[in-house]
C-alpha cells in the first residue's frame, strides 16, 4: 500500500519508517503539510495518490495544552476533521492516533472500546473532538487510541528515566499512576494486522495488561543492569498544569480481535535491542544517537 503519513517528526512516524515493511511510506511534517488546511491537504493527496492516510501529528504538550488550549485544538481535532473529509473525499480510509487521556481513570479496571470517554484536561478533551470529527467526516475511519509509547531509538519516558539513572544514579518515579506500556515496534505490527481489515471504527491498541511507571521502569532497569535508587512518588506529588488519569489502560473488544504482547514482553524487546549497544562494560544508548540526529 501506499501511505500517506503526517506528523513524521513524531516517534510514532519515525517507527513506523523504520519497521513497516511492504509498503511505500510517504512522510510530511508540519512544514510540509499543515493538516488543518483543508486545501493543503486536497492538493497533496491529488499529488500522492495514497492507498490511506495514516494521521500520527498530535499537539502531546500535555501541560502546555492547558495555557495553549486554541492550538490543541487546531492540531488535534481540526487537522484530524480536514484530514478525514480530504480523505473520505478522495474515496480512502483514515487512521487516526488518539491517547488514553480520553478517560477519567475512574473506572477501576483496563478500558475498552464501548466505555464512556471523560477527560480531564485539554490534551485528552481535544484528542476526543479530534476522534469525532474523523468518524463523522469519513466512515472508512480507524481510531486508534494507544498509550505510554516507547522504543530505543527515540526520547521518551523511558529513555529520559534511563539517561537520569545513568547521569545521577537514582530517579523518582510514579507509582500509583497505571496504564499501558506500548513498545512501538509492537504497535506497528498490530497496525500491519489492522490495515488489512476494513473493520472500520474505534479501537485500542496498546500492550496487554496494566503495569505502573514504577513496574516499567524497575522492569528495564533490572533488564538493563541499570543500578540506581528509585524513589517512589505519588502523582500527586508532581504538581501539574493538567490533570492525568491514575488508572487508564486499555483493553479491546473488538472483532477481529487485534491485540499486541503483554507490556512485559515490550520491555523485554526494549532491553535486548538496546543491550546490543553495551560493549565492554560501556553503554552507548541507541536514543543518544536518535536524538543527536533529531538536532540537526
Amino acid at each position: 500500500m501506499k501511505l500517506l503519513v503526517t506528523g513524521a517528526g513524531s516517534r510514532l512516524a519515525r517507527s513506523l519508517a523504520a519497521n513497516l515493511s511492504g509498503h511505500d511510506l510517504i512522510l510530511r511534517s508540519h512544514s510540509d503539510l499543515d493538516i488543518a488546511d483543508l486545501p493543503a491537504v486536497e492538493r497533496a493527496l491529488l499529488d500522492e495518490a495514497p492507498d490511506a492516510v495514516i494521521n500520527t501529528a498530535a499537539f502531546n504538550d500535555v501541560d502546555g495544552a492547558e495555557g495553549r488550549e486554541a492550538d490543541a485544538y487546531r492540531v488535534n481535532a481540526s487537522g484530524p476533521r480536514s484530514l478525514a473529509i480530504a480523505t473520505a473525499r478522495a474515496g480512502i480510509p483514515i487512521v487516526h492516533f488518539s491517547t488514553d487521556y480520553v478517560f477519567d481513570g475512574a473506572l477501576g479496571r483496563p478500558y475498552v472500546e464501548s466505555d464512556r470517554p471523560n477527560p480531564l484536561c485539554v490534551y485528552g478533551a481535544s484528542k476526543l473532538d479530534g476522534e469525532a470529527a474523523v468518524a463523522e467526516a469519513n466512515p472508512r475511519h480507524h481510531v486508534v487510541r494507544t498509550a505510554w509509547l516507547y522504543d530505543e531509538r527515540t526520547m521518551n519516558y523511558v529513555t529520559t528515566m534511563c539517561d537520569q539513572a545513568l547521569a545521577r544514579g537514582r530517579v523518582k518515579v510514579v507509582d500509583d499512576q497505571f496504564g499501558s506500556p506500548t513498545y512501538l515496534p509492537h504497535l506497528v505490527r498490530a497496525l500491519e494486522e489492522l490495515l488489512r481489515t476494513n473493520s472500520f471504527g474505534i479501537r485500542h491498541l496498546a500492550g496487554a495488561g496494566s503495569a505502573s511507571r514504577l513496574q516499567i521502569i524497575e522492569s528495564i532497569f533490572g533488564g538493563l543492569g541499570i543500578v540506581a535508587r528509585l524513589e517512589r512518588v505519588a502523582l500527586r506529588d508532581f504538581p501539574a498544569a493538567a490533570r492525568r488519569p491514575a488508572f487508564s489502560a486499555l483493553a479491546t473488544e473488538v472483532e477481529p480481535r487485534i491485540e499486541l504482547p503483554h507490556w512485559s514482553a515490550g520491555a523485554a524487546a526494549f532491553v535486548e535491542a538496546a543491550g546490543r549497544s553495551r560493549q565492554h562494560d560501556r553503554f552507548s544508548p541507541p536514543w543518544a544517537e536518535g536524538s543527536r540526529r533529531q538536532r540537526r
